[in-house]
């Protein structure tokens, strides 16, 4: 292994796995550098399928899905340093000094002509929402019961309740149900779920399992391990209301309340973030407000379909590899992509348009359930664009494709609303 190379990528999730192929075809020296002790992330503990749908056009598990890319990236040159953390990332002028640990290697500086952070994101936790009561045993994020499930075979509890709808949540509920356990309710603070459609289908109304709306735990209660929870009804400012209080009985609680992106490293770097995502504002290439620094895939923003993770990587590792080698220049010419009313975000939060060819993808949220709607792209009183969506959910990520011939006429910023028809 070296100790320079054109471009490093930090993570080795479906993230990192795609960009670096991408870096690599592109004609750069890549090095990946992943904490955990094999690449593949997040993926390797999503045994359930449903993977692979838009980029192979095949049902696949999260392993499979995660196999193929670790496959292609064997038959490369590129490097891969597993059980190694990356500390930090200086930022010396042309050069990135990508700082990092293992025990097999010690204390590491690596320098890239180009980095792309793929760190992926991390759960919220009790303390991260304050959940009151007792703190017995037998409180679990999702994600940390799923790997206890599927790699390490260990059974979590029996009797379960489970705090948010978020995906994690929603497959744990089936998945806890398949092993033996009693499911008995998905408590959800929005009156609305926060999982895909198809997930509330098929691990929730499939298997029986109650869903309450509009309800929050507001007690937690046990000595040596959760013995019940209390459940509140919320008003539409989401507080608890009064005299609405339920109890169930249990031994596991687990959270599915959300997921931060994981950007100490992008905040040490000095590089600017967006605090709607919180994730690093980018540009149509992926790259951050540090040149030479991208990112993509949830540590940008937080994705439902890792096919999405996939497509962003690959432009951000040709940016990046295109960047390191010198085969692009970026401009100054910039224009910000704003989200309006119905929008609680849009990526990429800015468009140089010379560097566009024939279109720019630009993804966000709805912050409601609506109906029948239209998306409107607005620059002043021009209209970039409008699209119709039948149904639209906070849960499921949107995508529009906006003309690059457009947007180069324009002299102004953009707006991304939706309005309900």
């Amino acid at each position: 292994m070296k100790n320079n190379y054109d471009v490093v990528i930090i993570g080795g999730g479906p993230a990192g796995l795609a960009a670096a192929i991408s870096a690599y075809e592109t004609g750069a020296s890549v090095l990946v550098v992943e904490r955990d002790r094999e690449v593949g992330g997040i993926l390797n503990q999503c045994i359930h399928n449903g993977f692979g749908l838009h980029y192979f056009k095949e049902e696949l598990t999260g392993p499979e899905y995660a196999g193929k890319f670790a496959d292609k990236l064997s038959q490369t040159e590129a490097d891969v340093l597993i059980d190694t953390m990356v500390l930090k990332i200086e930022n010396a002028g042309d050069i990135k000094k990508v700082h990092c640990i293992s025990t097999e290697n010690g204390y590491q500086i690596i320098d890239a002509k180009s980095v792309v952070l793929c760190m992926g994101c991390r759960e919220r936790t009790r303390g991260a929402i304050a959940i009151p009561g007792d703190r017995p045993a037998g409180v679990l994020t999702a994600g940390t019961a799923q790997r206890y499930v599927n790699i390490e075979g260990w059974m979590p509890g029996k009797r379960i309740v489970i705090l948010g709808s978020g995906d994690i949540g929603l497959i744990m509920a089936r998945r806890m149900t398949l092993e033996g356990a009693k499911v008995l309710a998905c408590i959800e603070l929005c009156p609305y779920s926060n999982g895909l459609t198809r997930n509330i289908v098929q691990c929730l109304d499939d298997f029986d399992i109650p869903l309450y709306l509009s309800h929050t735990i507001t007690d937690i209660v046990g000595r040596q391990r959760v013995e019940k929870v209390v459940v509140s009804k919320v008003d539409e400012n989401r507080m608890p209301i009064p005299g609405s209080e339920f109890e169930i009985e249990c031994d596991t609680l687990l959270l599915s309340v959300g997921l931060i992106p994981e950007n100490e490293l992008t905040k040490g770097a000095g590089i600017e973030l967006d605090r709607r995502t919180n994730g690093a504002f980018v540009y149509e290439n992926m790259q951050t407000s540090v040149d030479g620094i991208f990112a993509s895939g949830n540590v940008v923003h937080v994705h439902d379909l890792v096919d999405f993770v996939t497509a962003e990587s690959t432009k951000a590792g040709k940016a990046a590899a295109e960047y390191a080698l010198g085969k692009r220049v970026d401009s100054n010419d910039c224009i910000t992509v704003n989200n309006g009313p119905g929008v609680n975000y849009t990526v990429p939060q800015r468009i140089r348009t010379s560097n566009l060819d024939k279109v720019v993808e630009v993804f966000f949220r709805t912050n409601a359930v609506r109906g029948a709607s239209v998306i409107k792209v607005l620059s002043g009183d021009t209209v970039v664009g409008e699209y119709k969506r039948e149904r639209m959910a906070p849960g499921e990520m949107e995508k529009i494709v906006l003309p690059a011939a457009k947007l180069k006429a324009l002299s102004a910023d953009i707006t991304v609303s939706v309005e309900s028809l």
